[in-house]
């Protein structure tokens, strides 16, 4: 089986389970961000992984962020470099063909928050808190916090975290759209497992063109995706899953997917 450093990774029928495993705080380095790229594209080879679920080990944090001590002497060609590897793993990770789902269940602070920017689902434990703390100690949100964030709250709530260091907890977040599910301490894992074996019901190759087509609107406007929405339609007609899904309605049975 494949090392992926700090990472602990668990196959639950059509779901990946990777937990964050770097004690105290469960935070991110050279090795780890390398691991969780070559993590994700492994499962994006493995057909029968439908979705994804990210969490922290222990009950504290999903994720501090960075190690700091990585930027202590003030090195530029090495934060050069850590900046490169927080974007590609966490671009990696957004864009996994299937579902990704962060199950936040502690403290998500800088890289953390911003893993879990980067995934698709984000459900949080009650007693989570969230900040893009960057600024407090010279640096900036460099893996995808300061473009992600106010996709999803808004320009006036990602300035309040980003450039006034404002921390949320679960309840805000969920009012902000930060989040799209707050649970009880201890139920984010398996919140998310139960939504992820929501996933596997989809047809895969269906969920791949939808997330591609709903994360487009990001960098064009609608109307130049909605031709492309009608083509990708007519390009399922390609796929087993799409003769699969039909005949299973009309012959009223469960759909067996290929994801092919």
């Amino acid at each position: 089986m494949t090392d992926y450093p700090n990472l602990i990774l668990e196959k639950i029928g059509h779901t990946a389970l990777v937990t964050i495993d770097a004690p105290p705080a469960n935070t991110w380095n050279r090795d780890s961000l390398a691991g969780l790229k070559q993590l994700v594209l492994d499962l994006e080879a493995d057909r029968n992984i439908y979705a994804l679920v990210i969490t922290g080990n222990g009950s504290k944090f999903f994720s501090a962020g960075a190690d700091l001590n990585q930027f202590a002497s003030g090195d530029k060609g090495a934060a050069h470099e850590i900046s490169i590897l927080f974007g590609e793993a966490f671009e990696t990770l957004s864009a996994f063909r299937g579902v990704s789902i962060a199950a936040i269940n502690g403290y998500a602070m800088g890289g953390g928050l911003e893993c879990a920017l980067a995934c698709d689902i984000r459900i949080a434990e009650e007693q989570a808190v969230m900040a893009l703390p960057e600024a407090g100690v010279g640096l900036l949100p460099c893996a995808g916090g300061t473009q992600n964030l106010p996709w999803l709250v808004g320009e006036g709530w990602a300035k309040r975290m980003i450039l006034c260091g404002e921390r949320v907890d679960a309840r805000k977040a969920l009012d902000i759209g930060l989040v799209e599910e707050v649970v009880a301490t201890g139920q984010a894992r398996d919140t998310a497992l139960a939504l992820a074996e929501k996933v596997a019901r989809q047809s895969p190759s269906s969920v791949t063109a939808c997330k591609g087509l709903i994360q487009g609107a990001r960098s064009a406007a609608p109307a130049h995706w909605l031709i492309h929405e009608r083509e990708r339609f007519a390009r399922l007609f390609d796929t087993a899953d799409q003769q699969e899904g039909v005949n299973a309605f009309l012959e009223k049975r469960a759909p067996h997917w290929k994801n092919a």
